[in-house]
């Protein structure tokens, strides 16, 4: 590993931090502060590096400076947000509820209530013409916090007490609190600082949870708790000493067995224990290997092993329980490689599979009994999203899965593996007027310079569609591979209805079609993400779904970093771009490791430490990469919380594209500062967030 070395040389006022007084028609400027950077033989200067500093008065008063200008700026499309808004509220039913699923003794379901911001969750006994039991009101547990998440809901075995990860900040670091279903009062023995991942023990009286790191926040210790003792005394199980690793708690489908999980992008790693017997010390179930990933499940006598040994996208093995190293495995279904398998699901008489080809989802079913064939549903349109949904029950002859693409609303259908019978059980209510077949719905293809077909799916409004004049939205990803599925999206049709068409680029880096497809953009590889995007834009500008000059594009996160790249690399292709959350400061970001997250997404990007890899990450760095250009209209997102994209990161690259972007383009930066990762928390807030960035949009394209 090279040696890292930063020195502060000097500190540079060159403006002020706002615009002068209340004045919000020029954009604010942030000081520049020069900071030296040698690492790798070579010599970085970054002048907003101070913008890290979370708690400096000068940070928050840049940020406070940034968002009072684009509230400057969006102050014309306030009437354009609340139509958007009051859109959303008359299209998307307010008082809905999920299809209640059995488990045990009781029926579980999740509802909303009108005017109320968070679900419900509930349950009924026996049958679902008993009363309702509402076993979490989030509303209540929310209405003193600015944001508030549940991440994870367990139900102890025999079903009197209800486990949940609460977070109140939004920077993903939870408390579990436990609730007796019996009396209805929340237990005073709360655990701080872990992360959702908790299960059960059977005898309903011992929880294992995972706990984080405080400063990396990688989740890297297993505990188990016993009711009745102060989370202090709770017993550490298992460390994760390695760095590029997370751990988690899981337990087997059949509820036999606990699963200590160690995972790493390209390798993983489980031990176990009988889940009747969690005093017991959990045993490895085979060791890690460099590259071998597999995950598990448990039927009868056997274990089923999902793993890429020796099939680049994934076959099933088998073994006894009490045989589980890697030279006891034998093959239980053989290898495919036209499909990617990408999950199954264990009942006792049937395995429900999970296989995407040409970037579509296959439903599989295979018996167990050996005189039935195996069998694939049948799924009715050319390009679509679908999945099976976790059925707790092994014992059940039924699969549930959702069904839905860009045209048809999600709908949720149970299958009968036995009789071949299936039932739609409930399709997502869109009001206002909206009837599926006004939209057209297509899956396209563009060829690349080096001979690769990206999928696209695509769609518009019939009546709203004149070749190569309407103005498009294109939304890519395209990394850890994986899919951007073309699911129904009830927001979007607010665009679609005004003459938008909306496209997701399928690109590499993503998982799309299989492994080698993301192996094809990661690491070295990297720049065939950005590239993919870019000709897939030129594809559907040249064969006339958008009018050239009315290119839209969005991506967030991972998808940011995307935004980022392809800004730098092709500044005219669009004429508006959204970065929500970005990833674009990736080099500062990479070389430290107590940034969240980062040691473990090396085997993503690569590790800067080695010089080949910080060159080629260096080379596309969206905030290294800024330079003197016309760049298009641009709106960042940031939260203030977040836990994987550090606020600063959108903040200085905004201070930097400030400084040496030669147009008059609108550049806005929004930072949320009571959110994390994934944006405001109640539903009524991501109503208008989305409407807000849709009044971006429309304001670029109609004024």
């Amino acid at each position: 590993m090279l040696k890292l070395t930063k020195i502060m040389l000097c500190i540079i006022s060159i403006s002020t931090i706002s615009a002068q007084g209340n004045d919000m028609t020029h954009p604010p400027k942030a000081n520049k502060q020069s900071y030296i950077i040698n690492e790798n033989g070579q010599t970085r200067e970054d002048f907003y590096h101070w913008l890290n500093q979370r708690d400096n008065p000068e940070v928050l008063a840049y940020l406070n400076a940034e968002n009072a200008y684009t509230q400057s700026k969006m102050q014309a499309t306030v009437v354009l947000q609340e139509k958007i808004y009051q859109e959303f509220k008359a299209r998307i039913k307010q008082d809905d509820s999920t299809v209640p699923y059995k488990d045990g003794q009781y029926y579980y379901y999740t509802r909303y209530e009108k005017n109320k911001t968070y679900p419900l969750y509930c349950r009924k006994k026996n049958d679902l013409h008993h009363p309702e039991e509402i076993i979490l009101d989030v509303n209540q547990l929310a209405k003193d916090h600015n944001y508030y998440d549940v991440g994870r809901l367990e139900i102890s075995p025999n079903g009197n007490l209800l486990a949940f990860a609460e977070d109140t900040q939004g920077r993903r670091q939870y408390k579990i609190n436990i609730k007796d279903l019996t009396t209805g009062q929340t237990l005073k023995e709360s655990i701080v600082d872990t992360t959702p991942s908790m299960e059960w023990a059977n005898d309903s009286n011992t929880l294992f949870y995972a706990k984080q790191d405080p400063i990396s926040l990688r989740s890297y210790r297993i505990y188990s708790h016993k009711l009745g003792f102060p989370a202090e005394k709770d017993k550490l199980v298992y460390e994760e000493k390695d760095n590029t690793y997370q751990t988690e708690i899981l337990k087997t489908k059949s509820k036999q067995f606990l699963m200590i999980g160690s995972f790493k992008k390209n390798t993983s790693e489980y031990q176990i224990v009988e889940a009747n017997h969690p005093e017991k010390a959990f045993r490895i179930f085979s060791p890690r290997q460099e590259g071998r990933e597999y995950y598990l499940d448990h039927h009868q006598d056997k274990f089923l092993i999902r793993t890429n040994d020796n099939a680049p996208n994934f076959k099933l093995m088998q073994c006894d329980l009490n045989n589980t190293a890697f030279q006891y495995w034998q093959p239980f279904i053989a290898y495919n490689p036209e499909f990617y398998f990408e999950n199954f699901q264990v009942f006792d008489h049937f395995l429900s599979l999970e296989e995407r080809k040409q970037g579509l989802i296959q439903i599989k079913i295979h018996p167990f009994n050996q005189r039935e064939k195996p069998y694939t549903l049948k799924l009715d349109e050319p390009d679509y999203m679908a999945s099976v949904e976790e059925t707790p029950e092994m014992s059940s002859h039924e699969i549930r899965f959702i069904f839905s693409s860009l045209k048809t609303p999600t709908s949720v259908f149970d299958f009968d593996m036995q009789t071949k019978h299936k039932i739609l059980k409930k399709q997502e209510i869109i009001l206002g007027g909206f009837n599926a077949k006004n939209y057209q719905s297509q899956r396209v293809f563009a060829k690349t310079k080096d001979g690769v077909n990206i999928p696209i799916s695509v769609v518009y409004r019939k009546d709203k569609f004149k070749p190569s004049t309407n103005p498009l939205l294109l939304e890519g990803y395209g990394s850890y591979g994986i899919t951007d599925d073309p699911s129904f999206d009830p927001y979007i049709i607010s665009l679609l209805d005004r003459g938008f068409v909306y496209a997701i680029a399928h690109i590499r880096g993503g998982g799309d079609l299989g492994k080698e497809w993301y192996n094809q953009g990661k690491l070295l590889n990297k720049k065939n993400t950005f590239t993919d995007f870019i000709e897939t834009a030129e594809y559907l500008q040249k064969n006339g779904f958008a009018d050239q000059h009315k290119m839209y594009a969005i991506g967030g996160s991972a998808g940011g970093l995307l935004m980022g790249a392809v800004m730098n690399m092709r500044p005219d292709l669009f004429n508006g771009i959204i970065a929500q959350v970005p990833f674009v400061d990736l080099m500062n970001t990479m070389m430290d490791p107590n940034i969240p997250l980062t040691t473990g997404e090396y085997v993503e990007w690569g590790n800067p430490n080695d010089k080949v890899y910080y060159d080629y990450m260096l080379s596309y760095s969206p905030y290294d990469n800024v330079h003197a250009a016309n760049y298009p209209n641009l709106l960042v997102m940031a939260s203030y919380h977040d836990s994987q994209v550090q606020y600063w990161e959108p903040a200085k690259w905004v201070a930097k594209l400030r400084e040496l972007k030669t147009d008059n383009h609108l550049l806005l930066l929004r930072t949320t500062m009571t959110a994390g990762h994934s944006g405001v928390s109640g539903r009524y807030e991501r109503y208008r967030e989305k409407a807000f960035v849709y009044a971006f949009l429309l304001s670029l394209e109609f004024n």
